[in-house]
């Protein structure tokens, strides 16, 4: 891929906050979609905070700073929360921006979920995503150490100065892809569509080997394999 390649022009960025990990039942706390350039500066932004009309576990607002108390007085109405990110997603990706999202199967698999239990139309196979938890770990595939966000950001000398803030997650997943995009030109495919399409080889390959790999630990049953499906599960 040469310098006019899709991660290289400007790209969207999103994430979640949420009241904890299970994306059919957990809901949304915080959000956040930006427009980051190829220098890896911000332009447009939206924010939110919703009141996801259940408690808040101690365990999530430790992570996000966001505790039931706050949600209920900062919050707006969690369905009028999901059908505007919904909407400015949607935008974007008309737009033909790629949206990227850090781990998006989770964000973008729980934003589905949100969109159905307000009865809002979901956001239907979103394309172009940029996923960098999954490119990384396919073009860098025998690095040691964790994938966790704030050590990709480490990785590739990405600033992460509030981690688990959805803006700052966010920018920094973007700037992270920017990266990635110009480290591993040659070994990228040419085109949004095709990088996409590629992700979602990459993405279930990924949880096949890591099935295997529990599997054979003895911390998970056969039967029990991982979903990858990608972005959206």
């Amino acid at each position: 891929m040469d310098s006019t390649g899709p991660l290289l022009g400007s790209v969207a960025v999103f994430d979640l906050e949420t009241t904890g990990v299970d994306v059919e039942n957990d809901r949304i706390v915080t959000a956040f979609v930006g427009v980051v350039d190829a220098d890896g500066q911000v332009g447009r932004t939206s924010s939110w905070i919703a009141d996801p009309g259940i408690e808040i576990p101690d365990a999530a607002a430790a992570v996000h700073g966001i505790s039931t108390e706050r949600a209920r007085t900062e919050g707006r109405p969690a369905g009028d929360v999901v059908a505007e990110i919904v909407e400015t997603l949607r935008l974007l990706l008309a737009e033909n921006i790629p949206v990227v999202a850090y781990n998006a199967a989770f964000d973008l698999s729980l934003l589905r979920h949100e969109a159905a239990r307000h009865a809002l139309p979901p956001l239907d196979a979103p394309r172009p995503i940029i996923d960098p938890f999954v490119v990384d770990k396919a073009v860098d595939r025998y690095r040691k150490g964790k994938r966790t966000l704030d050590r990709a950001a480490e990785h590739y000398g990405v600033a992460l100065d509030d981690a688990h803030e959805a803006s700052a997650d966010a920018i920094a997943a973007g700037r992270i892809a920017i990266a990635i995009a110009e480290r591993f030109a040659d070994e990228l495919p040419d085109t949004l569509d095709a990088l996409h399409d590629q992700q979602i080889v990459w993405a279930r390959e990924q949880a096949e080997s890591l099935t295997e790999y529990l599997v054979r630990v003895g911390r998970l049953e056969p039967s029990d394999a991982l979903d990858g499906t990608w972005p959206v599960r």
